[in-house]
């Protein structure tokens, strides 16, 4: 299937990189509050998608976002929700924990989302680009050709490399892994602005995304989200969601680490030190 590719021109100004709300309200929430508060317009925020996921409020989740404006590419989950499939398409090991958790929560999304969401979800597109600070960028959510490519930092260059070819980007800005990270080469960067939907692995109940501006140059910034985990976890116990996934939200420690490389493995629970 051809990938559908919208273009978003040239864009200028500061700009918010996320992905992975993943039905956590309460984070979409802190995340809105903060663009407002930094003067960042909805036309200047693009999601690497999965709006919906773990959390315990989709619906609610997903007429906030569609509300705000934001640009979202498809993430796994819009895919396999829109095409009215049994599974979130995540690329977990067939019979690991993750795949079994999955199976509850992609469940309870499907049956408490509206039938309006998947029209929406069929308005996506499946990668964005747009010129920035003289830099052709493209977004991505696994990869160019795989939705559900695990791509980590220690992932070799020529993984990436193909994404940047296939969109004639110098910057990827990609999803899925949770993990936010940068990788560079002498003319290339591929960003991850990380997850606001769940912590990243490192024993802080914040999430992450990402700031990008043309001001001098082309400059960026990871940074933290905090929000009220609280109420987000109450909402997903209310939902009888998996357990181990709501004390991810308060512990930052993710209950297993089976899509890991060893290389992010040894990392876990450790302070993210991020350029």
């Amino acid at each position: 299937m051809d990938k559908e590719i919208i273009d978003l021109g040239r864009k200028s100004g500061k700009m918010l990189l996320f992905g992975g709300v993943y039905s956590n309200l309460q984070a979409l929430t802190s995340l809105i509050q903060f663009a407002r508060q930094h003067d960042i317009p909805a036309k200047n925020c693009i999601s690497t998608g999965d709006l919906i996921g773990y959390c315990g409020q989709p619906q609610e989740t997903f007429d906030l976002f569609k509300s705000w404006g934001a640009h979202s590419i498809l993430g796994n989950v819009e895919i396999q929700l829109r095409d009215d499939q049994d599974d979130c398409g995540c690329d977990f090991t067939a019979g690991s924990r993750c795949d079994g958790f999955s199976e509850i929560w992609f469940a309870f999304a499907k049956a408490n989302l509206h039938s309006n969401s998947k029209e929406f979800f069929k308005s996506l597109p499946d990668h964005i680009t747009f010129k920035y600070a003289g830099k052709n960028m493209g977004v991505v959510h696994g990869s160019f050709e795989n939705v559900s490519q695990f791509i980590f930092k220690s992932t070799t260059w020529e993984e990436k490399q193909a994404s940047l070819e296939a969109l004639n980007a110098d910057v990827i800005i990609a999803g899925h892994c949770g993990l936010p990270f940068t990788d560079k080469t002498d003319s290339k960067t591929w960003l991850n602005p990380g997850v606001i939907g769940m912590p990243a692995n490192d024993g802080q109940s914040s999430t992450w995304a990402m700031i990008i501006d043309d001001a001098d140059g082309f400059e960026y910034q990871h940074f933290r989200l905090t929000y009220d985990y609280e109420t987000a976890m109450n909402a997903m116990i209310k939902q009888d969601l998996p357990q181990e996934y709501v004390r991810t939200l308060e512990t930052g420690i993710w209950d297993n680490m089976e899509i890991l490389p060893m290389t992010e493995k040894v990392l876990q629970g450790s302070e993210l030190l991020l350029a």
